[in-house]
């Protein structure tokens, strides 16, 4: 499959304001070694990040920003970055950054140790004697991909699996993502896709109820300097999670001074409460107190708060759960508040 659709087109930046060129004085050449690629594997395992060359990936054609086109080049933050000039062939090269001259260098080229990200921009090597321009580089860093941390909820249970996922260390360049499933172990089924519901997100549907095969899900990540996939399996029941419960009403009830009526809607994701009921729990405190207390679960959408201070302003949160016990609790309502019955 080929991914030369990913490579993102690049942004050339002029010289950093505030930073300063220290002229690179220009003697005796020393020719550097020529540099070899390391032997570029993939094996795909449960969990894995594919090697990645440390000299920079040579993508596109992007644009310089005065109407000219450059090589897109992407190289790893806090690594060596060597920039190239191919038409130099094999003689020094002098080299300019943003209309600055850094000075000549010998073959192969530009190095730039413990690349930043001030370090970003449009890069041009020339003829040291005419000026003739050579080559020019737009130069973007980042980082490879790490293990994307994948987790799957059953948020519409039984219609569908909702998945999200997160990069940390976030790569800093444009990376694409690949989400599929299958429902068994490698080779037993047919592989689907995951679709995609948000830059980090997806969702799949068909899902059957009570199986004991589990469901795997598996996130790609990719971009010009990496890729890294994690495979996350797991049981149907064990991941269901509902939403919140919505429409939280706190009110008084005439003529009692230390009760509160509470009134609640299931969440609007979860599509048949009828046929899979949910319990729930509550958590409540009083204004200016740092106490709260959790009750439940229960199974009715209201309940009566008894020996509540009177006079007092109290805070209340609703959370739902599958009435099977099975999955995890949602995460807690918005909070609604609400005060009791004080006599006139």
């Amino acid at each position: 499959m080929s991914l030369d659709h990913l490579w993102p087109w690049c942004p050339c930046c002029p010289l950093p304001w505030g930073l300063t060129i220290l002229p690179v004085p220009t003697g005796p050449w020393n020719r550097a070694a020529p540099l070899s690629l390391p032997d570029m594997k993939w094996l795909w395992v449960v969990a894995f990040v594919a090697p990645t060359c440390t000299i920079p990936y040579n993508g596109t054609a992007g644009s310089t920003g005065d109407g000219g086109h450059c090589t897109l080049q992407h190289g790893t933050l806090g690594t060596e970055v060597l920039l190239r000039c191919p038409a130099a062939a094999e003689r020094p090269a002098e080299w300019r950054w943003g209309g600055t001259v850094l000075g000549t260098y010998p073959a192969p080229g530009l190095a730039l140790p413990n690349a930043s990200l001030a370090h970003e921009g449009h890069y041009s090597c020339h003829h040291p004697g005419t000026g003739e321009t050579w080559a020019t580089i737009c130069l973007r860093l980042g980082y490879p991909p790490a293990l994307p941390a994948v987790e799957c909820w059953a948020i519409s249970y039984p219609q569908a699996v909702n998945c999200s996922w997160v990069l940390n260390p976030e790569p800093l360049l444009d990376t694409d993502f690949v989400a599929t499933y299958r429902h068994g172990v490698w080779g037993a089924t047919e592989t689907g896709e995951c679709v995609r519901t948000g830059p980090r997100s997806c969702s799949f549907g068909d899902v059957q109820m009570f199986s004991l095969t589990p469901y795997v899900v598996n996130v790609t990540a990719v971009n010009p300097l990496g890729t890294a996939s994690r495979l996350l399996p797991f049981l149907l029941e064990n991941v269901i999670k509902p939403d919140p419960p919505e429409d939280l009403r706190v009110s008084p009830i005439p003529g009692e001074t230390k009760k509160l009526l509470l009134e609640w809607s299931p969440p609007g994701s979860w599509p048949f409460p009828e046929y899979f009921p949910l319990k729930y729990r509550i958590r409540y405190a009083r204004e200016e107190s740092s106490v709260t207390k959790t009750i439940g679960p229960y199974e009715q959408t209201s309940y009566t708060l008894t020996g509540v201070r009177p006079g007092t302003l109290h805070h209340i949160q609703v959370a739902a759960k599958d009435f099977t016990d099975s999955g995890e609790f949602s995460a807690w309502s918005l909070p609604a508040s609400g005060t009791p019955w004080m006599e006139p």
